[in-house]
């Protein structure tokens, strides 16, 4: 089990307790979970608000902090012979409870104990919003509630405090999160090497960087996304064979051995040499990601650095004749969202979107900032004000979507931005995004890990060493 020393788990919890009246803090850890009969599980992952907090990474847990009596609890129950037999030994909960810097360790029956004495004693009980249904079941069973109700007595102010406390990155994390990147760095010079070869199918490539982050860490931060019909966003279909005259869409990364994530994406042309129509639209969307990034600084909207780089991606597109009219009124109209019909980037770290779990508006946006409803806009899901210490993606994308062309032509829609005659020849090219993390510091900006090529040029000169 890997952790930081005691005292970071310890102050993460002291720093909750200033933000909560009163009550007590239940975290409920993850359970083991079957895929297609009961001893056949998927390799664990604990729920990162638990291990951020308390740092245990095995199943049956519960965290609690007791805000009243400055007092913290883990609850679980040893194993028995038993378990001995298929698990080997291992520690005691009272052991491991200590590692965290916890000396008050009991069993899950006196969890309910604790419960029912703080029911009875009309205490609050604060808890995070459950996204297994064996949480609310659990959840269910410990606080005499309906399961259907247990989402109406989610806790705000824990929320609120959770999201305070865990978008500030700490030096430990950060350097976690870098290790992260340097893992992504294998995993996409090698699926732009094995891309210079057409003829492959797309799953050969996504297998081969999903183990390289099993061999240098833990399991990828999501399943990858890799295929040469970029202009699904999220395409987790890897059955193509890759030809020439198409790009492939790269979105992977990797897990440490401590689960921090890493997010990066990259595009490359098969066969490992843009075309004049590819470099186009692949330096329109490069220039959108370096402007982006370099406009990073504390107290600036980071609504405000996504419409940046519509900007950029807007004068690259009038470049090549995709577009036409002014820069400005194209991105005022959010004539753009045709192209990139997503937001420009969101918050990581134990979890690749971080704690999208406590709503994406709680982590994303808050009073000052509100979510935009306009289609395409709507999809960031980070827009508030940056502080130093935020690790957020930088990703943006141009796709040719050619149900939504369709659609925006028949309703000429935004015709005075969008040339329809040239954006129809581009119905087969697919899509590009780049994307990297990045770490809000005091006066700016740093990009975290190993640079991971990006340029034309770059990319071409990986690729000419194929796999």
């Amino acid at each position: 089990m890997h952790l930081f020393d005691k005292e970071t788990y310890i102050n993460r919890r002291q720093k909750l307790k200033s933000e909560i009246k009163d009550g007590l803090l239940l975290f409920i850890g993850n359970e083991e979970a079957s895929f297609n009969y009961p001893a056949n599980t998927y390799a664990f992952r604990q729920d990162s608000n638990f291990l951020y907090f308390f740092g245990l990474d095995l199943y049956n847990l519960v965290g609690v902090i007791d805000v009243d009596a400055d007092k913290d609890y883990i609850f679980g129950n040893d194993v028995d012979i038993d378990d001995i037999i298929w698990m080997g030994p291992q520690p005691s909960i009272k052991d491991m409870s200590a590692k965290v810097g916890i000396s008050n360790s009991d069993t899950l029956t006196n969890l309910e104990t604790l419960l029912s004495d703080a029911i009875k004693e009309g205490r609050k009980i604060h808890f995070l919003p459950p996204y297994r249904g064996e949480h609310k079941l659990q959840l269910s069973g410990l606080l005499g509630m309906k399961p259907c109700s247990v989402k109406d007595y989610v806790s705000l102010e824990l929320i609120r405090g959770v999201v305070k406390i865990r978008e500030i990155k700490e030096e430990v994390e950060i350097a976690e999160i870098e290790k992260a990147v340097d893992i992504a760095y294998e995993m996409h010079t090698t699926s732009m090497r094995m891309a210079a070869k057409p003829g492959r199918v797309e799953r050969e490539i996504a297998g081969t960087i999903e183990g390289i982050s099993l061999a240098m860490g833990g399991p990828v931060s999501f399943p990858i996304i890799l295929s040469v019909h970029g202009e699904t966003l999220h395409n987790h279909h890897h059955d193509n064979t890759i030809e020439l005259g198409q790009m492939m869409v790269t979105d992977g990364g990797a897990e440490t051995t401590m689960h921090y994530a890493s997010d990066i994406t990259r595009t490359v042309p098969v066969g490992g040499k843009f075309n004049d129509r590819q470099k186009a639209v692949y330096q329109s969307v490069l220039d959108a990601n370096v402007k982006a990034i370099e406009a990073i600084k504390p107290g600036i909207e980071y609504r405000e650095i996504h419409f940046l780089a519509a900007k950029v991606l807007v004068e690259g597109l009038i470049k090549a004749g995709i577009m036409k009219g002014d820069v400005q009124a194209a991105v005022d109209a959010e004539a753009h969202t045709l192209f990139m019909p997503h937001g420009l980037g969101h918050q990581m770290g134990l979890d690749v979107h971080d704690m999208e779990g406590l709503g994406e508006d709680n982590v994303g946006y808050n009073e000052k900032t509100v979510r935009s409803k306009n289609f395409g806009t709507a999809y960031l899901r980070l827009g508030k004000e940056l502080k130093p210490g935020f690790v957020l993606t930088v990703e943006p994308g141009c796709y040719f979507i050619p149900a939504l062309i369709d659609k925006w032509k028949a309703e000429n829609k935004h015709s005075d931005f969008i040339n329809y005659d040239v954006v129809e020849t581009y119905k087969d090219f697919g899509g590009i995004r780049i994307e990297d993390d990045i770490l809000v510091t005091e006066t700016g900006y740093r990009v975290l890990g190993k640079p991971i090529p990006k340029t034309i040029e770059e990319v071409e000169a990986v690729m000419a060493n194929p796999l």
